[in-house]
C-alpha cells in the first residue's frame, strides 16, 4: 500500500512539475490570455485601455525626428447642455473639440491624461483607408475591382476568393462571421485569443470557409474584412503597414509621441483595431482628414480618394447608418459629415462644412444598448452647432 501511494505522490510531482515547466515556458502567452478575458471588466477597463502593451505584443510607430505640429487653442465656449451628463453616462474617457484648426475645448476623464496612449479600436480601420487610397494613387494596387486573392493569393479557396478589394472596403464580403463581442465564442473574440496567444491572424483569416451572400450584395459588418485590406496592401507592395503608415501618415503628421500597433505572433499590425494614439495625436490625423487630406502644406492623402470613401456606397439597409470604404456616414448627414467609430466609445467626428473635428475615447461598457450610437451623434451635432 505505502509503494502505491509512493508512486501516486511521485506522479503527482512529475504533473506538478510539468505543469510549472509549461506554465513558466508559456508564461507570457498566459499572461496576455488572462489580460484579454479581464481586458473590459469595470474596475480594469479604464487602465487597460491606456495600457495596451501591457496586455498584447505591439510594435511602435515612431513619430520621427521632425517638430510637433502645433495645435493652437482658440477662445473656449459652453459645452450645450446636457454634455456633462453625457460624458459620466457614456463613460467618457477624453473629449476634444477643434474648430478651423485650434482647439476649443479639451478635457481628461476617469483619471486619464494628455500623455495616455489609448486604444482606438476600429478607428484604426479608418487609418488603413487613408493609407489604401495613398497606395492606390501611387500605383501600387491597381484597381478597387481587382479580387482580393490577386494580392493575397493564400486566400485562394477560402470564403473570400471572388471578393473584390471594394466589397472588402465596403464590408460587402458576404463572409460569415459572427461580431458580437458579448459572446465569448464569437469569431471576433476567438480572434482576439489568436492575437492574445501569438498566432496569426493571416492563418485566421485563411481558415474562414463559409459565405451567407455574394460578395457585393450584402451589408455586415466583418472586422476581418480590414485585417484582409491590410493583407492586400503588403502583398501588393512587399512591405508592412507598420512602415507604410509610419512613412506616409504619422512622421509627415507632427505627432506629440509615438504611437504603437497590437501585433499577432508574426509581428502583423492588428490593423482592424489594434491602434494607439494620444487625444491629440488623434486630432492631428483627423485635422488632416478635415483638410481633405492636405496638412501643414502636404498633401498627405488623395482629395479625392478622402471623398469617394467618406460617401455611403456600401449596401446598407434603407434608414440605417451608412458606411464607405472604413468610414461611417450618420442617418441624415449633411455634404462632409462622417465618422470614425470604435467600440468602448471611441469616435473622431467630422463636419467639415462647420470646419468641426470632435475626438472622443472612452471605457463606455453599454456601447452596444439600443440607441447609444445615435445619442453620441447627436451629442456631436450639437457641440459642432454650438461653436
Amino acid at each position: 500500500m505505502r509503494a502505491v501511494l509512493r508512486w501516486v505522490l511521485r506522479i503527482l510531482l512529475m504533473l506538478v512539475l510539468a505543469a510549472v515547466v509549461v506554465g513558466f515556458w508559456k508564461r507570457e502567452e498566459l499572461q496576455r490570455l488572462v489580460a484579454v478575458n479581464s481586458l473590459f471588466s469595470e474596475e480594469k477597463i479604464v487602465h487597460n485601455f491606456s495600457n495596451m502593451d501591457e496586455a498584447f505584443l505591439t510594435i511602435d510607430l515612431p513619430r520621427g525626428n521632425g517638430p510637433t505640429s502645433e495645435l493652437s487653442y482658440g477662445p473656449g465656449f459652453d459645452l450645450p447642455e446636457g454634455t456633462d451628463n453625457w460624458i459620466e453616462d457614456r463613460s467618457v474617457t477624453s473629449l476634444l473639440v477643434m474648430q478651423d484648426g485650434q482647439i476649443r475645448f479639451e478635457e481628461y476623464y476617469l483619471g486619464t491624461s494628455p500623455e495616455d496612449r489609448r486604444i482606438s479600436w476600429s478607428v484604426a480601420k479608418s487609418y488603413l483607408s487613408a493609407l489604401f487610397g495613398i497606395l492606390l494613387a501611387e500605383g501600387a494596387i491597381e484597381s478597387l475591382d481587382d479580387p482580393v486573392v490577386k494580392y493575397a493569393p493564400s486566400l485562394a479557396g477560402t470564403a473570400y476568393d471572388g471578393a473584390s478589394i471594394r466589397n472588402v472596403l465596403n464590408m460587402a464580403s458576404g463572409v460569415t462571421f459572427n461580431e458580437d463581442y458579448f459572446d465569448p465564442n464569437s469569431d471576433i473574440n476567438r480572434m482576439g485569443r489568436v492575437v492574445a496567444l501569438g498566432g496569426e491572424l493571416d492563418d485566421f483569416a485563411a481558415s474562414l470557409q463559409d459565405t451567407f451572400a455574394t460578395p457585393g450584395e450584402t451589408w455586415q459588418y466583418v472586422s476581418i474584412d480590414t485585417h484582409v485590406i491590410g493583407m492586400v496592401i503588403r502583398g501588393a507592395t512587399g512591405r508592412s503597414v507598420t512602415e507604410l503608415l509610419t512613412e506616409k501618415i504619422i512622421q509627415p503628421l507632427g505627432l506629440e509621441y509615438d504611437g504603437y500597433y497590437v501585433t499577432d505572433g508574426a509581428g502583423v499590425a492588428f490593423v482592424l483595431g489594434g491602434l494607439n494614439f494620444t487625444t491629440r495625436d488623434f486630432a492631428r490625423f483627423g485635422q488632416m482628414i478635415l483638410q481633405n487630406g492636405e496638412y501643414d502644406g502636404q498633401q498627405l492623402v488623395p482629395s479625392e480618394w478622402i471623398a469617394e470613401s467618406v460617401l455611403p456606397s456600401a449596401p446598407t439597409a434603407a434608414g440605417k447608418i451608412g458606411y464607405g470604404y472604413q468610414w461611417w456616414i450618420p442617418l441624415g448627414a449633411h455634404e462632409g459629415e462622417f465618422l470614425a467609430r470604435g467600440v468602448y466609445g471611441q469616435y473622431i467626428y467630422f463636419d467639415q462644412p462647420r470646419g468641426v473635428l470632435i475626438v472622443t475615447t472612452g471605457a463606455d461598457r453599454q456601447f452596444r444598448d439600443p440607441g447609444i450610437n445615435e445619442e453620441n451623434i447627436e451629442m456631436f451635432r450639437k457641440i459642432a452647432q454650438s461653436l
